[in-house]
Parts: C-alpha cells; sequence; structure tokens
C-alpha cells in the first residue's frame, strides 16, 4: 500500500510520537537534504543530492532515512505568494505520488514560502561567497524547512 501523503499536521498522526524526521528541499537539479533528532526538536543538514533518475534518487533517500531511522519524511511544499500552486508545486506533489510507491512512511507536505529567499539572505549575511552559497543552500533550505515544520509540531502538542 503507498504511504499517505498529508498536509503536515495530519500526516504528524501517523507517525509514532517519538523518531527522526527527514526533511527535503526539492528542486529541479538537486535535493536538499535535512534530518530530525528523535525527539523532534532539532533540524540537521545531511546533504544535498545532485539529481539523477527519479529511481537513483529515490534509492538514495529511501537509504538515508534507513541509517538514521526515520519515522516519516517532510517534503517543503513550494506555494505560491497568493496561495495557488504553480509548477514547482505539482512538480513536488507528482514527486511525492512517485515516492509513496517505494516507501511506508507517511509523507507531510510542509508550505515553504520564501524559504531559499530566507536561507539566501542569512548565507550572504555570513559574507559567504556565491559559489559557496550555491553548494550549501538546497541542504540549508531543508533545514529551514524541517526546522519550520518541527516547531509546528511542537506547537500542536502543547
Amino acid at each position: 500500500m503507498p504511504a499517505l501523503i498529508l498536509p503536515l499536521i495530519e500526516a504528524a498522526t501517523h507517525w509514532p510520537a517519538r523518531g527522526a524526521l527527514i526533511g527535503l528541499d526539492l528542486g529541479t537539479k538537486t535535493i536538499g537534504v535535512a534530518v530530525s533528532d528523535p525527539d523532534r526538536r532539532l533540524a540537521t543538514g545531511v546533504t544535498t543530492i545532485q539529481r539523477k533518475a527519479f529511481k537513483a534518487d529515490a534509492a538514495r533517500l529511501a537509504a538515508i532515512a534507513a541509517e538514521r531511522s526515520v519515522v516519516g519524511f517532510i517534503l517543503g511544499l513550494p506555494i505560491n505568494m497568493d496561495g495557488s500552486e504553480g509548477p514547482r508545486a505539482q512538480s513536488t506533489r507528482a514527486f511525492a505520488r512517485n515516492f509513496s510507491q517505494l516507501t511506508a512512511l507517511a509523507i507531510g507536505l510542509w508550505d515553504e514560502r520564501l524559504s531559499t529567499a530566507a536561507v539566501e539572505r542569512e548565507l550572504i549575511g555570513t559574507d559567504m561567497s556565491r559559489a559557496r552559497r550555491a553548494e550549501v543552500i538546497d541542504e540549508h533550505a531543508a533545514i529551514f524547512i524541517l526546522q519550520g515544520a518541527l516547531d509546528r509540531l511542537s506547537r500542536k502538542q502543547l
């Protein structure tokens, strides 16, 4: 049976109370990957995957998930500023549908509006070179997405 694909709060009801989550920033050329601690307090960057073919990308993500004993996935959903969904959001939903066929772990979708812009400003603020920013921006965007989702989940439980 394919994994469920739900908005973050609904997906959380299908994850155990404890266990690491993996956050993904899906780009056209790369996938930024971050993971949380088992208590879901802190997101940490893992890697940036250079996209190849879907099956190869999915296998790499599944391997990272297994290595880190994750219990669920969070995908950044790039919603437009007016709340509509454009081609990037549709591409993310298609990735989620395809990936759900390969995992039993529920997939949560989290609104990632402006995440890359916020991360870029932060990296510029650290005086990081343009070349270095290009290398790390997707991983940092995944951290930003996952941390935002973790913070939202922690507020839900108060």
